[in-house]
């Protein structure tokens, strides 16, 4: 049984995997939404219906990038409130401050 201090064996992998799941996510997003629109001109005749899967494949993708940013942003928030942490003071910016 590992204690809590110990790290996961194949932690370093699942973290490289974990960034190259997002590039692979990006393409497939983008790839989806050209395969839905192709679909959806076939079928309807539309040719706008081929933009719109494109759309929907691009927004499913910043959508993707927006998700990890947010669960990046939460685990350096709690690093960030790390006692081994706290003896490092804030940086301000004082140039923004009139």
């Amino acid at each position: 049984m590992q204690t809590p201090k110990e790290e996961p064996k194949f932690k370093k992998i699942v973290d490289a995997a974990d960034g190259l799941s997002l590039g692979i996510s990006m393409v497939v997003a983008v790839l989806l939404g050209v395969g839905l629109g192709l679909l959806m001109r076939n079928v309807t005749g539309f040719e706008w219906a081929f933009w719109l899967g494109i759309f929907w494949g691009v927004s499913g993708a910043i959508l993707n990038i927006y998700k990890a940013y947010k669960k990046q942003k939460k685990s350096l928030d709690e690093l960030a409130n790390d006692p081994r942490y706290r003896h490092q003071k804030p940086q301000t910016d004082d140039e923004d401050e009139d």
